[in-house]
């Protein structure tokens, strides 16, 4: 059974990358600091693009991966490209053997299959989106 990467976006790891690459686009950009060497500002801004693309490719690290905050989620399940769900959006959720169905308020449906997928990754995927769901609806 493969295992599904949890992700809610609290890791400060990913927080600092995220404000570091931040600072080295200020830095590169308005050059707040005069450096000798001239250069200087150029990588800083080089650095502040890898950063960007690091913090950004964390979803194609991990075959399946799940990254959510309070607002919504991107759910990339035994594919390459993911789904992105806005809890507001969601009417209901229902996990039937492998298979989990997501009911938007306007009648779209999303299935994800999670064949393949361990049964306790299965059922705290869905206990994430209807706990968020519910904290949004209240």
């Amino acid at each position: 059974m493969k295992r599904i990467h949890f992700d809610n976006m609290k890791n400060k790891f990913w927080i600092t990358i995220f404000i570091l690459s931040v600072i080295c686009f200020i830095v590169g950009i308005f050059e707040p600091i005069e450096f000798s060497n001239k250069d200087l500002n150029k990588y800083f801004l080089k650095s502040g693009f890898m950063l960007q693309a690091l913090y950004f490719s964390r979803m194609f690290w991990y075959k399946n991966y799940v990254q959510w905050n309070k607002k919504g989620a991107n759910i990339r399940v035994n594919s390459f490209w993911g789904k992105s769900l806005s809890f507001d959006q969601v009417k209901k959720t229902e996990l039937n053997e492998k298979t989990l169905t997501i009911t938007k308020n306007n009648g779209n449906e999303i299935t994800l299959d999670l064949n393949k997928i361990a049964e306790s990754d299965s059922q705290k995927l869905n206990e994430i989106i209807i706990k968020n769901t519910i904290a949004n609806n209240v």
